[in-house]
């Protein structure tokens, strides 16, 4: 067949293949070069190195000149960007920077140009006043990094101001925590001796600072002040209305506060020790003495954390002993051993201080009841003693604590064989017990919980009846009347009791036949109680703490008496069982949640 000159225009010339490449309807794809920028970077310092298509000279005060790229400058720093379009240096080639020492300079135009710097201790400070001005927020965070890794007693004062000085507020936080916590080391330096009057009252006026003893803020006081003494002896009366006088041993403010010369020659600060002795007066005659002022309330030293103080009774050792348990670490520790008569049943602290002791002395052997007992132990006393205190007016077993105003409440109990609706407070302005109203009903076994100013009698066991309750009572101490509230779901008889943001968790229990892993919750706003998620574990002695947000159950199992720890987290409304068990603690009694006095012993064991 012959193909005219047309056909001949459209047949495909060897080589040329564009007419058989075919394709499916596709998206577009992006490709990204992994190693563009690296080396991108890599050609701009070779230009800079060599000199090459530098635009702009950078002179410090030294006359050193620091060459670079406008561009590259601009791109990296909002200073150099402000700098080369808005101000009067934007049309210039040669522009002298003050106060900015040379290398530094140099050290951040490389950074720029190779996204690494390097931080030691000759040159941290400097950088810092650099990346502070220029605006480099990763060097400045690279500083704070490095400078909160070198914090020791003998420079965190010095870096302390440091982060001040350039608003490090992460830096200032742990440089604060850290003075507070090596308090002791850090007044031997020189850099405390160096300190504002007003920075020294800033530091010894902190609740927690960790001191063991208060003769360490005033000796501290005193070095400072002698250090020189012709001008800083002005500032004595304003730095001893920080120091807690009242704190410090007797016979140590007999000797050496009372006969300091500075103190006998200043009028304001023999008000002070007088104010102090005055304490120690009261304190021989009252020993349960709630602080009034902030000179005489104890200091919360290591940020007022909280460990868990628990009392129980080992069979094995045949002993009552104080426990303290680390909830962080998960740890425990024998403190001290007790009357291994005395059996208490109820823990219950007041001003943050007193702890109190309520129970009664058994025979360990023939568990015979006696005389009941109520002691108190100082947690800030260096003797760590109990000391007897006032007992109830009337006798009662199996009754319900609770603290309310820093005042005892005993709910309930029984006498003898006779279960009791009475209740009776403990006035610790007077040392002394009072009746106040009676509930409705008859309780032993109650729980007691303290919610919006309010006593709450939850549940219990009327030994008259022989019924277990699920009714619920609630005390107004400023009108001295109970009214009854909505019962619980559960009749429940020793529920532990526990309060977490406004909400009242009966925890537990038994009902006769055996022991609840239930638990209910109590809004007083919703007047309702409604079940929460179970425990793992029913406990024979389900002791309630609230911590840090969460519900700490202490208890042992009723088949192998072993400590165990449930703690359950409301905002997810699960349980958690702690890992180690403490197979040693004995069985449990009671407990409470207190700050860690700054004496207390810290050689833990799981």
């Amino acid at each position: 067949m012959e193909m005219d000159e047309n056909d001949l225009q459209h047949l495909p010339c060897e080589g040329d293949q564009t007419s058989v490449l075919k394709f499916k309807r596709c998206e577009p794809k992006k490709f990204k070069n992994s190693s563009h920028t690296a080396e991108l970077f890599g050609v701009l310092q070779s230009l800079l190195i060599d000199e090459v298509f530098c635009d702009i000279k950078l002179e410090t005060d030294d006359g050193t000149v620091v060459l670079g790229h406008k561009v590259v400058l601009v791109s990296a720093s909002p200073y150099f960007r402000a700098m080369f379009t808005s101000f009067e240096e934007k049309n210039k080639d040669h522009i002298i920077i003050k106060e900015l020492n040379s290398t530094i300079l140099q050290l951040l135009v490389n950074y720029i140009y190779s996204g690494e710097i390097i931080v030691n201790e000759e040159n941290v400070k400097d950088m810092l006043a650099a990346a502070d001005l220029i605006q480099f927020d990763y060097i400045r965070a690279a500083c704070e990094e490095f400078l909160q890794t070198q914090l020791n007693p003998s420079n965190c004062l010095g870096i302390r101001a440091l982060a001040d000085l350039h608003n490090c507020t992460e830096l200032m936080s742990s440089s604060d925590a850290y003075i507070k916590k090596q308090f002791l080391e850090v007044v031997k330096y020189n850099e405390f001796l160096s300190l504002s009057p007003e920075e020294v009252i800033q530091l010894i006026s902190c609740s927690d600072l960790a001191v063991t003893f208060e003769e360490n803020v005033f000796e501290s006081v005193m070095n400072w002040v002698k250090h020189e003494l012709s001008c800083r002896k002005l500032f004595l009366p304003d730095l001893m209305e920080h120091v807690r006088l009242p704190l410090t041993s007797k016979p140590y403010l007999l000797d050496n506060v009372v006969e300091e010369p500075l103190l006998k020659n200043c009028h304001k600060c023999k008000d002070y020790v007088l104010e102090a002795i005055q304490f120690h007066l009261i304190k021989s005659q009252k020993i349960m003495t709630i602080p009034k002022t902030i000179r005489c309330k104890p200091r919360q030293s290591g940020g007022l954390q909280k460990v868990i103080l628990m009392l129980s009774y080992s069979p094995v050792m045949n002993k009552t002993f104080m426990s303290w348990y680390d909830p962080p670490n998960n740890l425990c520790h024998i403190a001290q051993e007790m009357n291994e008569d005395c059996h208490p049943t109820h823990l219950a602290l007041i001003a943050d201080q007193f702890v109190v002791a309520v129970g009664r002395i058994q025979n360990s052997s023939m568990f015979c009841r006696s005389d009941q007992f109520i002691q108190m132990l100082d947690l800030f006393s260096r003797k760590s003693s109990c000391v007897p205190m006032v007992t109830m007016l009337v006798d009662r077993d199996r009754l319900g604590v609770g603290v309310l105003n820093n005042s005892i409440y005993a709910v309930g109990g029984e006498n003898g064989s006779i279960c009791l609706n009475s209740v009776e407070v403990f006035d610790v302005n007077f040392e002394e017990w009072r009746m106040v109203s009676c509930m409705a009903n008859k309780r032993c076994d109650v729980g007691v919980g303290i919610l919006n100013n309010l006593l709450y009698a939850v549940g219990g066991f009327d030994n008259s009846t022989r019924e277990h309750l699920n009714s619920v009572e609630c005390y107004d101490p400023s009108l001295d009347t109970w009214k009854l509230v909505a019962p619980m779901s559960k009749c429940r008889s020793h529920p532990g009791i526990g309060i977490l943001d406004g909400v009242m968790y009966a925890v537990g229990g038994t009902h006769g036949s055996g022991y609840f892993k239930s638990v209910e919750a109590y809004r007083p706003s919703d007047g309702v109680w409604t079940p929460v998620a179970d425990m793992f574990f029913d406990n024979h002695s389900s002791i309630v703490v609230s911590l840090d947000g969460l519900l700490y159950v202490v208890g042992n199992t009723p088949s192998t008496n072993m400590l165990i720890i449930q703690i359950y987290d409301p905002n997810t409304n699960t349980w958690k069982l702690m890992d180690t068990c403490i197979n040693d603690a004995g069985f449990i009694y009671a407990a409470v949640a207190i700050n860690r006095p700054p004496h207390v012993n810290t050689d833990y064991r799981k």
